[in-house]
């Protein structure tokens, strides 16, 4: 475990555990995880990479708002440095990343895995865009800018390359409108690319600032200047964003993918679609649920409202958060599978068995960070009542979350590497028998961490050739009963991983900054 940093947290003094935290959980990733001459992570897939730079990118904002405090006094001005030189630590790395991440490949992945690398790209711009005005803002011209600032105009013309590959995967003939997952299967809207691109759609519209760079489209080979080489720019507040956000929202609220707990399943296909290809309904639904499902349309609700200030969308997220915590059981005094876990704690379906694969074990930190997105303060626009009632209504998730930190920080080992099921310290509580059980409804079909089952989905033959998700051949785990008391459960199938570490980082982040939430207002 890396050594704890002594920090001062202005005002937060509850929260300041979670600081500390926080700085020795992103610490321990980067240091047992990430390749700072490759500038990778050298165990991650693509998509999961582009998660860790999110994860990255945020954490960071949290560290630059740490110090919130207005005096200057030598204790304040030793903390500012200390945390300075980490944001700046953590920053290189992340820029490392930019330049070691495979921009071409993911060009040819699926549309899902395409829209990560936007969000990972407007993230970090959001983070320049904070640090900069909060520690770096003067109307003295002469004083310089932070460094950060030169690193925008490519990070943005990442995030506008993969946001426009990604506009292709829209249609509106079949299904009636919504994003198709996978270009080279058979049509399956699901609900990730569907809130993936609503997300990023709105991010672009309010965080995005434009990109006039052609790269890599169109080269001139006429040295001309007098002739239109069809070089096409991109501007900031584009309303078309907006409209792509609006339009994806509005079909995935009326396609039927929510579940009678009120849940996202993982998305609709055509039944027949490889013998008739005129069939055009979305009417066979697969009814999986992830905990990721549950998670990414949040940033993009409270983003929404922020842009058009309609409050039906932060009504919604708040709906489907409190669905989430139900599905957890955390009102509840048993241990009973609730849907999305037990105890309160926020369970993957296939957490207990210890079969998650690499993207099974990325999805809980991806529902902790844009729910910390979407409790994050709101600016000033919009009505004052409106972000009060949001605020208070955030405050009150706080106890469940910090409940969730605390059981994944109990499965921390001696190297400080989180476990993938953080309901494992309870595992004493609950009968064997139902251990080693796959969580999933009568016509659920699991193919994120089994992609052997792609093919139960009617997606088409070519998605094995495609290598859409090779099966880990040495992740069966032992039978939980032979593990069970003789070692940790959280050593099954892949154990400790980036991804595990991932998930543990968005989750302690989460608490810290709901425990400033709560703190702010005493």
């Amino acid at each position: 475990m890396v050594e704890s940093k002594e920090y001062l947290v202005s005002g937060c003094h509850v929260a300041t555990k979670y600081f500390r935290e926080l700085l020795d959980v992103v610490n321990t990733m980067q240091e047992l995880y990430f390749s700072l001459w490759l500038g990778k992570w050298t165990t991650a897939i693509d998509w999961t990479a582009a998660v860790m730079g999110t994860h990255v990118s945020a954490t960071l904002s949290s560290l630059s708002q740490s110090v919130e405090s207005t005096r200057d006094n030598d204790e304040i001005m030793r903390e500012k440095v200390k945390i300075e030189n980490e944001i700046n630590k953590f920053f290189s790395q992340s820029i490392s990343s930019y330049y070691g991440e495979e921009a071409f490949s993911i060009r040819l992945q699926a549309y899902d895995d395409i829209l990560w690398v936007v969000l990972e790209w407007l993230e970090s711009i959001k983070f320049i865009n904070l640090h900069s005005s909060s520690h770096y803002a003067s109307d003295d011209k002469k004083r310089s800018h932070w460094h950060g600032q030169q690193f925008i105009p490519a990070f943005a013309h990442r995030a506008r390359v993969f946001y426009e590959l990604s506009e292709q995967g829209w249609d509106w003939r079949l299904c009636g409108g919504g994003m198709t997952w996978n270009p080279r299967l058979n049509p399956y809207k699901n609900a990730i690319t569907n809130q993936l691109f609503i997300s990023a759609s709105v991010s672009m519209y309010l965080h995005f600032p434009g990109d006039t760079n052609c790269s890599p489209f169109l080269f001139n080979t006429t040295n001309s200047d007098d002739e239109d080489d069809g070089c096409t720019t991109r501007g900031r507040r584009d309303p078309i964003f907006l409209q792509n956000a609006i339009n994806g929202y509005n079909w995935l609220q009326n396609s039927g993918m929510l579940n009678s707990a009120g849940l996202y399943t993982d998305g609709f296909h055509i039944s027949n679609y490889r013998t008739n290809h005129s069939a055009t309904i979305c009417d066979d639904r697969n009814d999986m649920v992830y905990t990721y499902n549950q998670g990414v349309i949040l940033s993009g609700l409270r983003d929404l409202w922020i842009a058009t200030g309609n409050i039906t969308f932060l009504e919604f997220g708040h709906e489907l958060v409190t669905n989430v915590i139900t599905a957890t059981g955390f009102s509840v005094d048993d241990d009973e599978w609730h849907g999305l876990g037990r105890n309160g704690i926020l369970t993957e379906a296939c957490d207990e068995s210890g079969r998650c694969n690499q993207d099974g074990q990325t999805f809980k930190g991806i529902f902790f960070h844009h729910l910390t997105a979407f409790c994050g303060e709101l600016p000033r626009a919009g009505e004052r009542g409106e972000r009060d009632v949001h605020r208070w209504t955030c405050q009150t998730y706080a106890k469940w979350v910090v409940r969730n930190a605390n059981a994944a920080l109990k499965t921390r080992d001696e190297k400080g590497r989180f476990g993938g099921w953080w309901g494992a310290p309870y595992a004493d509580r609950i009968e064997l028998a139902t251990m080693g059980n796959e969580r999933r409804e009568e016509g659920a079909v699991d193919y994120r961490n089994f992609p052997e089952r792609l093919g139960q989905l009617d997606l088409g033959a070519e998605a094995e050739d495609k290598g859409e998700g090779k099966v880990e051949k040495d992740r069966e785990p032992q039978s939980t009963q032979e593990w069970f008391g003789e070692t940790d459960l959280n050593d099954r199938g892949r154990g400790r991983t980036l991804e595990t570490q991932g998930s543990g980082l968005a989750v302690v982040r989460a608490a810290y900054e709901f425990r400033k939430l709560q703190e702010r207002d005493r």
